[in-house]
Order: structure tokens, then sequence, then C-alpha cells
């Protein structure tokens, strides 16, 4: 198997204006590549919820984008506060954003629910203090 394409995004975690850069650009990327549309909606979707989150909640991380030859992996990273209970945290409408963030429109409680509906898998690494690793892989093949 081939050694897969990478790419590497800093998110910012103090400006939500920059924030979807990362997968406006992946976005752009997988065009070029020649993927399906809908293979490019989901990993969008999946990216933006991601950084969105890092945003929020971890002053921002990193965001690595694999493209294989039968899947996309997307690794999100940060040094945040770490997600306290990971069951709770999936449900939809529970968040722990500020009610400023709520203010600017985010912070609705469907980022993770939305990047697991939109990956074929996804695997939530998080410690309280130090910070989360999400990985969400999307077939392709």
């Amino acid at each position: 198997m081939s050694e897969p394409l990478v790419f590497h995004f800093e998110i910012d975690g103090d400006d939500f204006a920059t924030a979807g850069h990362a997968s406006v650009q992946i976005k752009k990327n997988l065009r070029q590549l020649g993927l399906s549309p809908e293979i490019i909606r989901r990993v969008s979707i999946a990216m933006y919820e991601g950084e969105i989150n890092m945003v929020i909640h971890a002053r921002g991380g990193t965001a690595d984008v694999k493209v294989y030859e039968d899947c996309i992996e997307i690794i999100l990273a940060d040094n945040g506060p770490g997600i306290k209970d990971i069951n709770q945290a999936m449900q939809e409408g529970f968040s722990t954003a500020s009610d400023t963030t709520r203010s600017l429109g985010f912070g609705a409680g469907m980022g993770l629910p939305n990047m697991k509906r939109y990956t074929d898998e996804m695997k939530i690494d998080s410690t309280v203090g130090v910070g989360t690793t999400v990985t969400m892989k999307i077939n392709i093949a």
C-alpha cells in the first residue's frame, strides 16, 4: 500500500473568524483529487465540527487529514481541558459552551454527534487537564 497523502492544519483557538478554514481547504484539496461530492461533503462536515469544537473548548489544536486509497483519516488533537464525560458529550444538545459562544451562534451541542454521524468510525481519547484527540475514518472504497 502506498503512503497516504497528508494535509496538516494548525487551528487557531482564539479566532471564530478563521474557524472552518481547514475544512474549506480540505474540501478544495479533495475536489482536486477527484473524490466524490458525497465523500467530500462528509469530510468537510466532520472537519468543520471538529474545528469549531477546538475553537470553542480547547484554544485550538491541529488537524491532520490522511488520504489513503480506501479511506480518509482525520486526526484532531488539542491540549484543551479534556472531556469529562464522553458519553454525555455525545448526546445531541449537550454543551459546555459559554453564554458568549452561544450568543455567537455556536455551542448547540451537535459537534460530536455530527462528527460521528458523518464518519464511518470515530474514536475519542481524552484526559481531563491534558487534552483530546479525535480520530475519524471515512471509507472511500
